[in-house]
Parts: structure tokens; sequence; C-alpha cells
């Protein structure tokens, strides 16, 4: 490419979010929806002496793109890193939900989505998990409809819980700038060391998460050059090609998982160090649990309010071949096996009644390795959501049990894709989307201060009970002895997980439900506002 080539190429990657979105969509078809001058702030950050953005850093519009009706959603990289709060991760959310309900009605609208985010703000930490969550459950919904777009072009990148948002997108296009991976450089040589990763070696980095590495190893669709018109392009293209055969999170077999060897008493007890592999046990009747597709994912069928249910769990593998994910932690091997053992549950049961699927969660945090994001961690989280999301969309009733710790992109995939959501109240049953010494590092305070504004701040929160009063939670069992339950505490928590179910047949597939609690109502009001204003803007203003 000559130097006059490149001189006159218009450049993407540097672009704010609006101008990103303009510079895409046919002309004066640009529509804005919920943008600044409705001064939709988020109302955490200003309680943390933090100045807010007037849009929340998420820029949603309609237009249209090469003739087609779209609706676009962008990160502004530049305010708080594209991190995603209450307000812009409700945003994005609610214009995909939007988006799915007009498909729904014959009116094919085409989402795409500009990913430039460090992933969950830690500002507003557990609001933020979930909003993610609800994004993911949009996308899982609408892949089946129409071709969702991804893009990545560069400046932040894409990581966290977004990123497994990418990993879901039925196409994805990257620029050689880009960056993708479920934690960032930073993040990994902060948890693990810098002999696990050397954030300071740009080589090493873009090796392992940049745009180039990403599409030769097919975790992306297409490299483009950091050009408006070639992005356009190759946007219009993903978009004439259709939905993909197989979509890449529904790409069972793309690690080869070994055929872990025959539980032993000793390897029983291995596993049951942990409080889910206990509960495991405890839930199904003492009955020997499967691991088919590894030794870290344990399940069983058992009896639950006169029908049977599928239990799974996560727990430690002392053996995993991946160092990183042996205390817990949901890694390559255990997300690919999460995906494979929910989807063989909806084979079964595809022409029959719809087990029950209960996941028992106690899990650390997602695995922090370089050999897993070599490997797309975050695309074998994305499997792991996007099996959940169908269970529950086919009319599986999707159970979370929460009984130890409930950690960020973990969470998200086992357990955050549920109808409902339960959790004991029992020390150390915590959510949070970050471990408290890290979050203490990333957000520069001390872990007292980061618990001073935990209780004071509620997304913030350790506390299950403090979780409770974000409305997302279906019910707080309290009374249980959480790492020696009796007979009767085990009881009581089948009683209260069949009570669930029931509630979960009664109601929508989708995770409207944490939206309607009385407790939701009171501390999620940004999150309601955005989307009555939204659906108040999203039909076209009438013509005169």
């Amino acid at each position: 490419m000559n130097h006059a080539t490149l001189l006159a190429r218009e450049s993407f990657i540097e672009k704010r979010a609006r101008e990103r979105i303009r510079s895409l969509l046919d002309p004066g078809t640009f529509r804005e929806l919920l943008g600044p001058f409705d001064r939709m702030e988020s109302p955490w950050l200003p309680m943390q002496r933090i100045v807010p953005q007037s849009d929340d850093g998420a820029v949603i519009a309609r237009g249209a793109l090469g003739g087609r009706p779209v609706m676009v959603a962008a990160i502004e990289s530049a305010f708080q890193g594209g991190s995603i709060g209450e307000v812009s991760g409700s945003k994005l959310a609610c214009a995909l939900e939007l988006v799915l309900a007009e498909c729904q009605k014959g009116n094919v609208i085409y989402p795409l989505l500009l990913l430039e985010t460090g992933g969950v703000r830690l500002q507003e930490a557990n609001l933020g998990l979930a909003v993610i969550a609800e994004i993911h459950s949009a996308i899982a919904a609408l892949v089946h409809r129409v071709p969702v777009v991804g893009v990545i072009a560069g400046m932040v990148g894409c990581f966290g819980g977004m990123s497994v948002a990418a990993g879901l997108c039925s196409h994805l296009i990257v620029t050689r700038q880009a960056r993708l991976g479920m934690n960032g450089p930073e993040v990994i040589e902060q948890e693990a060391g810098v002999d696990e990763l050397d954030a300071s070696d740009p080589r090493l980095v873009w090796s392992v998460f940049g745009g180039a590495p990403r599409c030769r190893d097919d975790l992306a669709d297409a490299l483009v050059p950091d050009d408006t018109g070639a992005v356009r392009e190759a946007i219009e293209s993903a978009w004439a090609t259709g939905l993909p055969a197989t979509r890449r999170s529904a790409q069972l077999e793309r690690l080869p998982l070994p055929s872990p060897a025959p539980v032993t008493s000793s390897g029983a007890a291995a596993g049951a160090v942990s409080r889910g592999g206990e509960w495991l046990a405890a839930l199904t009747g003492g009955k020997e649990p499967e691991h088919r597709y590894s030794a870290a994912v344990r399940s069983a069928d058992a009896p639950l309010g006169g029908e049977m249910a599928r239990f799974i769990a996560v727990v430690p593998d002392r053996e995993n071949r991946f160092p990183r994910a042996r205390d817990g932690e949901v890694g390559l091997e255990q997300a690919w096996a999460l995906a494979r053992e929910v989807c063989s549950v909806t084979r079964a049961d595809r022409d029959g009644k719809k087990r029950p699927i209960v996941a028992i969660v106690d899990v650390k945090s997602q695995a922090y390795g370089r050999d897993e994001e070599s490997r797309g961690i975050h695309l074998a989280c994305a499997a792991a959501v996007d099996a959940y999301a169908n269970a529950r969309m086919s009319g599986h009733p999707v159970i979370a049990l929460i009984v130890g710790r409930a950690m960020s992109g973990a969470f998200l995939a086992h357990g955050y894709q549920a109808n409902r959501i339960l959790a004991l109240d029992a020390p150390d049953v915590l959510v949070h989307a970050m471990s408290k010494e890290a979050a203490a590092r990333v957000t520069r305070r001390s872990v007292r201060e980061l618990e001073a504004l935990g209780d004071a701040i509620l997304p913030m929160s350790y506390s299950i009970r403090a979780f409770a009063q974000l409305g997302i939670l279906h019910a707080r069992i309290e009374g249980v002895n959480a790492n020696a339950p009796s007979d009767s505490d085990v009881l009581r928590v089948a009683d209260a997980i069949a009570d669930a179910v029931a509630d979960a047949r009664r109601g929508p597939r989708d995770l409207s439900s944490r939206l309607t609690s009385a407790a939701a109502r009171e501390t999620r009001k940004a999150s309601l506002e955005v989307r009555r204003r939204l659906a108040l803007e999203w039909p076209p203003p009438r013509e005169p």
C-alpha cells in the first residue's frame, strides 16, 4: 500500500463512539436514542466523587447501513475505560431486546455492536455484572433470528464479560490494532505473576490478544484495515453471509476434552473439598457424580419436587492439565465441559418434558493464564453462557444455587443465565466482579476502604444480603449450615429449589423477572428508567 493510499484512509479507530456510528451509517439516517441531553447518568459514580457522563459512555442509534435497517450500540472507550455500569449496560441490553422484539414480529433489524470496553465497571461491580448477563441473554436469543455483528477496532480492546459478548456474536470483525481477551494482560500479571504474562512486553501481548492472531485462530471472522470504508464493507459482507451454519459458541468440539479417569474414593474426596462438591453430593443423596467431559465438572440426576433434575457443579481438580484452573476456577476445560453437559440435557429432552437444570455455584474466578487466553477462554465461557441460555429459552427451568463464591466471568459462565438465582445466607457466600485484593488494586484503594464503600454503595458490596437488595436473587435461604448441612438443611434447600422451578415454569423464559421484584424496583430504578425511555424513543418519529 503506497503512502498516498494510507493518507486517503479514514481512520476508524481514532473516532469517538458517536462519530464511529455516523461514519458507518448511510448519510442522513443517524438517529440517536437516549442521548446525552436525556442525562441518563450513573447514580453510583457521584456517590464515590467520580464525575459521571450524561450518556454513561454508551451510544445507541438507529439508522440504515447499505439500505438495511440497523441498530448500532457503541461503547465510548474514553469514559471510564469503556467500562459497563448499570446505565450503559442497560442501554445495550434493552436496545438488543427491542431488536429481538421487532424480529419476533417479522420486522428484521440488524444489530451492530462496536466493542471498546474493559468489561465491568468496578465502581458498580455487581450491577455491571448483572447487566452484562442481560446483554449475553439478549445476544443468545437474537443469533437464532438475525446475524449479530461485533466490531473491535482498537484503543481499549474488548475484555472481561464483554469479551464473552463478542464470543456470542454471529460474526466478529477486528482490526490489527484490536485486542480481545477475557483477562487483560495487566490483570493476568497482577493475579498470576510476571512469569505467566509480562504485560510490559508489547510483542508478547499482541501475539496473544491482537487482532491478527485472533483471526488466525478463528476467534474472529475478518481482519480489516483501520479504515471506515473497510469496516463498513466487512459489516455488509457479514450480514450478506447470514446466519452461520454453526455459531462459534456452539462449536463444542473446539477444545478436545480428555476422557476423565473414573472417580475413585480419593478422587471423590479431592472434588469434595469445595462447597460445590459437598452440596452436589448432599442434594443428590450421595449419588456417585458423573464427570463426562472433565474431572472438574461433576453432575448427577436426582429427584427434585416429584421429577428428575440435573445437578451440575464445578469442583477443584488438582490434576487439571491447565495449572491456572485447579482450585475451583472456570478455565478452558471447565467452560467447554459445562457447555457440553448442559447441551447433553437439552438434546436428550428435546421431544419430552424439560428437566430442571440446577447449577450449584462455588466458583472463585475465571482462570488467569496465558495459555487460557491464547486458546480463547472468552469463547469457552461464551459457549457455557450460550448453552445455559438456550436451555432456559427452550423451556428448561435453570436454577442457580450459590453455596460459596460466585465471582466474575466464572459466574457469568456458570449460573448467571439462570431463570432464578438462590443463595445460602452463610459466611463466605458472596457475589462480585473481582476478588477484594484485586479490586482494591485496580481501584487504587485498600481492602478496608473497599469494604467501607460496600457498606454504603450496594453494588460494590461482597455481602450476599446486599446482593439480595439489588433484586436479582429469587430467594435468600437463611439458617442453613453451608459447610456441613444437616438432613433438614438439605431438605429446606431442595424445597426452595423446587419452588423456584415451579415459579420459573410459570414465568417468562427471559431474564425480565430480575427487574420486577420490589427490591429491583427500588434499587435498579436507573435500569428501569433506561428501559422505559428507550421503549418510548424506539419507534421512528411520525411524518408531519
